[in-house]
């Protein structure tokens, strides 16, 4: 019997193992995770169950008797440690080994870590696995003086949670403005105000030197100066867990190598992050729906299907009543002109390389969401930058 198995047992590893049974694999499938949970969603983590609107069960992918109705095994608190693509096994902590024909490399990503001293104290937190969101969400509830380091996705949208909790909040940030790395400084005037609006004291420009206090954090030290502090998050990015690749002697780049079927350079080895074809390099985002997409074509590629994996990045966020989405991608100083359309509170941006638009966001624009930014964005025309900002044109004509 063939035996599929898929390290990693977050939403792109549940994903994965859904698609196998859904397109008719009738072999073994497991699903290893290093974590204690089930395959959960993350972006709740920052949301909706940071702010205790969720409950915990609705971060879950699927219950324990849905994988034991699709027979998939699925193998938590272990860790992948050694890879050995000649016998084609997969060892786990404690050194059991687990035999394999095709295997999925889901391991996801972990936080960046701050280095710098007293970054051991109690009480400095990072987000990325529901155990982080469980002990930040008790840390909020007690209100108190937060301060974020790093003014990026998770960065800001902790800030906005701890400001639903009534804490006093103070974001950190290296950089000129919000986002800077990601959008550019275009729009960091406006995440900027939205954050100033709701009561955060953000300090752009401003790094992190350490942190101070005894067993817990009490301060947090800056270049310019010390900032008392009872909670810390740092939110300085993310890095792939590319580890057990490496060992393994897979070609690594920003990521694990594969072609735009997912493949590496192992016939036997996939992994959920592609060469784009449409922007003709390798392309590795770290949101939901690059787990949820990249999941299923990882599978049906592990099938022997057709696949080209030419999913557009996509992303969304929730801070205050602002609701936003963004598709597309441009490297860093990528694009030569940004063009808005709307209003301060509810908008369209699009970012442009050569007249063409390469990424689009809307902030609470849901009636036209981004349906028309994808298409533009495909098709690789030429546009007018004034028509594109007058509201009263169509996106597509």
């Amino acid at each position: 019997m063939d035996t599929y198995v898929i390290v990693g047992a977050g939403l792109t590893g549940a994903k994965a193992a859904e698609t196998l049974r859904a397109e008719g694999f009738t072999g073994r499938v497991v699903l290893v995770g290093a974590e204690p949970d089930l395959p959960y969603e993350r972006p709740p983590l920052s949301k909706g169950y940071l702010l205790g609107r969720d409950d915990r069960a609705s971060v879950f992918v699927h219950d324990e008797k849905w994988y034991t109705e699709q027979d998939i095994e699925v193998v938590t608190g272990r860790r992948a440690t050694a890879l050995d693509r000649a016998a084609h096994e997969v060892e786990l902590a404690g050194g059991e080994r687990l035999g394999y024909t095709k295997l999925l490399l889901a391991t996801g990503a972990s936080p960046r870590r701050l280095r710098v001293p007293g970054n051991d104290l109690d009480g400095v937190h990072y987000l990325r696995r529901l155990g982080h969101a469980d002990r930040l969400r008790d840390a909020l509830a007690t209100g108190g003086r937060v301060v974020v380091a790093g003014a990026g996705w998770i960065g800001l949208e902790t800030a906005a949670a701890a400001r639903a909790y009534g804490c006093e909040v103070t974001i950190v940030e290296p950089g000129p403005s919000p986002l800077h790395a990601t959008l550019g400084p275009e729009l960091g005037g406006f995440f900027t105000g939205l954050h100033r609006r709701h009561g955060v004291d953000l300090r752009l420009g401003t790094g992190v030197t350490g942190f101070d206090g005894d067993e817990t954090v009490s301060a947090v030290l800056t270049d310019a100066g010390e900032i008392p502090a009872d909670v810390v998050v740092v939110g300085i990015g993310a890095r792939p867990e590319t580890q057990l690749a490496e060992d393994a002697g897979l070609a690594v780049d920003d990521g694990v190598r594969v072609d735009s079927a997912l493949r590496t350079e192992d016939p036997d080895i996939y992994v959920a992050s592609a060469w784009h074809p449409g922007y003709d390099r390798p392309i590795r985002v770290e949101h939901w729906a690059a787990a949820t997409n990249g999941g299923p074509a990882a599978a049906r590629s592990m099938l022997g299907r057709e696949v080209v994996y030419d999913e557009l990045p996509y992303f969304f966020s929730d801070q205050y009543d602002a609701g936003l989405e963004f598709t597309g991608w441009f490297p860093p100083g990528g694009y030569d002109r940004v063009v808005t359309r709307g209003g301060d509170e509810a908008f369209h941006a699009f970012w442009l390389a050569g007249g063409r638009v390469v990424a689009g966001l809307h902030v609470n624009q849901w009636d036209e969401g981004l349906d028309g930014v994808r298409e533009l964005i495909r098709s690789g025309r030429t546009v007018d930058p004034a028509e594109l900002a007058d509201p009263a044109r169509p996106l597509l004509s």
